[in-house]
C-alpha cells in the first residue's frame, strides 16, 4: 500500500505530546538563554489565542518579517497550532518586491520589528490591508511583548499534516517571486531528510544562525520532536564569532550554504580551530575545492544535499563521501535527469533535474494564485526544478547549477527580472541586464550592465545608492558596467551569452566602501 504524508504525525501533535510529558526539556536555546518545551508550549499557546482573539481564522495569513529573537519560535508554533498560515519575510527586503509579497498572500496581520515599519511603509504596500504587530516596542499600541506577559488558553485540535502550514516565496527567474504551498506535512518531512542527512542523534546541538524565514531555518524546528535534540539559536551569522558560539552551545552541527564555509576559511588560522564538538556540517553548494580544505582544517564531515522548497527541502544526500556530488535521492524521492523534450538524458551527460516521490504529499501541490507557474513546475505528478544536473554510473547525483535566468548568491536565488525591472525604473537608464559571475566568497557575484538614456550620463556610485533604497541587500549589484547597445535577438531580447563575465574594467561596489 502506498504510504501518504497524511500518515506522518503532525508536528503540532508531537510538539504537543513532548510538551505534556516533559515540559523541562530543553527546546533551544537563545543567547544562550534556555527555552523550555514548557515554556514554549505556554507562549505559543497565548499567541495563537490572541490571533483569535483577534478575529483571526484557520487559513488566513501572517506574514513576519523578524529577525530572529526569543519570541520567533513562539510565534510560529503560535500560528501552527491555530491553523493560520505562515508567510516568512525576508527582513532585507524592501520596496516593491516587499510589497508585492504581502499584498499576494493577503496577509490579514503583519509582525515586523520595530526597526522595520519604515521599510515596510516605504514600500509602497497597502498597509491599510492589514493590522501590525511591532517587536522592540515594548509600550506602543501594536506592541507584541505585552502579548506574552499574560497566559491565555488554547486548545483546539490541531491542523492536519495535508493542511496549509506556510507560504514561503522563492525568487522568480521570469516574474515575480512565487509562493510555494508548503504543508504541515512536508515541514515534518523536511525535518526528518536533515536529521537523516546529519545523523542527529539524542544530546546533539544544532547551531541556528539561519534566519527562521529562510527554509534551512525553519525546517530546524522539527529536530527536537523527532529525538532529543536542542537548537542553540543565535541572532545571526558572524565569522568573528562563530566558533567561539560553537563551543559555547556545545554544538555537533553546523549548517553552511552561501559561502559561509568559504568565509569561515578566509579567517585567521587559530590553534583552536578543531577545539569544537561539532562533528557534521551539514547543508548546500560546497564547491570542490573547498570540502576537503574545510574538513582537514576544522575536523569535521561534509554532508551535502540538494532541494528544493518545493520539495521539502532536501531531495539528495551525500553520505558516500563522493567530493563535489549532492549524493542520491531521500527513501522518498526518486531523481531523473531529462533534455528539453523530457526524455532521459544518457549517463554523465547534463539536463534539468525532474524529482518523483514514492510519498504523495512530499512535493508541493502548487504556487499561490500562481496557476502558470504551477503548471509549468509540475507536469505528470513530477516536480521540473529548473536545476540542471548530471547522474554518473553509480547513480550519483551532480548539481551543475541553474537553468532559469537567475543567480545563486549569498544563499539566494536573485531573479534577474527583479533587479533589472527596479534598475530599469531608473530615469536615466535606457535598458539593463544582469548576469552572475565568479566570486571568491559564495556561489556568485551580480553584475549589471547598463545602457544609459540617449544623452544623459549615469554616475554609477550614485546609481548603486539609488539601487540600494530599493534592493534587498542579497540582491545587489557588485559590478556595474556600462554599454552603448546590447546584442539582441531578432524578437529583441538581450543576448546575455555574449555578454562579458570580465569585472576587471567594472565599477565594484565592495572597492569603493
Amino acid at each position: 500500500m502506498t504510504r501518504t504524508i497524511t500518515e506522518l504525525a503532525c508536528f503540532v501533535r508531537a510538539f504537543a505530546e513532548k510538551a505534556r510529558t516533559s515540559p523541562e526539556k530543553v527546546f533551544a536555546t537563545f543567547t544562550g538563554t534556555p527555552i523550555t518545551f514548557g515554556e514554549l508550549d505556554a507562549m505559543s499557546d497565548t499567541f495563537a489565542a490572541h490571533l483569535r482573539h483577534k478575529g483571526l481564522k484557520r487559513g488566513d495569513a501572517v506574514a513576519v518579517m523578524m529577525r530572529n529573537s526569543r519570541y520567533s519560535l513562539a510565534i510560529l508554533f503560535g500560528l501552527a497550532k491555530a491553523g493560520i498560515v505562515w508567510v516568512p519575510v525576508n527582513a532585507q527586503l524592501k520596496g516593491e518586491g516587499l510589497a508585492y509579497i504581502l499584498e499576494h498572500c493577503s496577509a490579514k496581520v503583519v509582525i515586523c520589528d520595530q526597526d522595520l515599519l519604515d521599510v515596510i511603509g516605504a514600500s509602497g504596500a497597502e498597509t491599510s490591508a492589514f493590522d501590525l504587530i511591532v517587536a522592540g516596542d515594548p509600550d506602543g499600541p501594536r506592541a507584541l511583548e505585552p502579548v506574552f506577559r499574560q497566559t491565555l488558553p488554547f486548545d483546539e485540535v490541531s491542523p492536519d499534516p495535508s493542511d496549509l502550514f506556510a507560504v514561503m516565496y522563492t525568487s522568480g527567474t521570469t516574474g515575480r517571486p512565487k509562493g510555494v504551498m508548503v504543508t504541515h506535512g512536508m515541514m515534518r518531512l523536511s525535518g526528518e531528510a536533515v536529521k537523516h542527512l546529519s545523523r542527529a542523534t539524542d544530546g546533539d546541538v544544532f547551531l541556528v544562525w539561519e534566519p527562521l524565514y529562510h527554509i534551512g531555518g525553519a525546517q530546524l524546528i522539527i529536530l527536537p520532536l523527532l529525538a532529543d535534540i536542542v537548537l542553540a539559536m543565535v541572532e545571526r551569522f558572524s565569522a568573528s564569532r562563530f566558533w567561539d558560539e560553537v563551543r559555547r552551545s556545545g554544538a555537533t552541527h553546523i549548517h553552511y550554504l552561501g559561502g559561509i564555509l568559504q568565509i569561515l576559511l578566509k579567517q585567521p588560522e587559530h590553534p583552536d580551530d578543531r577545539n569544537h564538538g561539532v562533528r557534521v556540517a551539514w547543508g548546500g553548494g560546497c564547491p570542490r575545492e573547498i570540502w576537503t580544505a574545510f574538513e582537514q582544517r576544522f575536523g569535521v564531515e561534509i554532508r551535502e544535499c540538494y532541494g528544493m522548497t518545493e520539495a521539502s527541502s532536501l531531495t539528495t544526500c551525500n553520505d558516500e563521501r563522493i567530493v563535489g556530488a549532492v549524493g542520491r535521492p531521500m527513501p522518498w524521492f526518486s531523481v531523473d535527469v531529462v533534455d528539453d523534450e523530457g526524455l532521459p538524458v544518457p549517463i554523465g551527460e547534463k539536463g534539468e533535474i525532474v524529482v518523483s516521490t514514492s510519498l504523495p504529499g512530499a512535493i508541493f501541490n502548487g504556487y499561490l494564485a500562481n496557476p502558470e507557474a504551477t503548471a509549468k513546475a509540475l507536469r505528470d505528478g513530477r516536480l521540473h526544478t529548473g536545476d540542471r544536473g548530471s547522474i554518473d554510473a553509480a547513480g550519483v547525483l551532480w548539481f551543475h547549477g541553474r537553468l532559469t535566468d537567475s543567480v545563486r548568491c549569498k544563499g539566494e536565488n536573485v531573479s534577474a527580472f527583479e533587479v533589472e525591472t527596479v534598475a530599469g525604473r531608473h530615469p536615466s537608464v535606457e535598458d539593463c541586464a544582469m548576469i552572475g559571475v565568479a566570486t571568491d566568497v559564495g556561489e556568485q557575484d551580480i553584475k549589471l550592465f547598463l545602457k544609459p538614456k540617449a544623452g544623459q550620463t549615469l554616475d554609477l556610485r550614485s546609481f548603486s545608492d539609488w539601487l540600494g533604497e530599493r534592493l534587498a541587500s542579497y540582491q545587489m549589484p557588485r559590478y556595474l558596467e556600462l554599454v552603448e547597445e546590447f546584442d539582441r535577438t531578432p524578437s529583441q531580447r538581450i543576448m546575455k551569452h555574449k555578454l562579458s563575465t570580465d569585472v576587471a574594467q567594472s565599477w565594484d561596489r565592495l572597492a569603493t566602501r
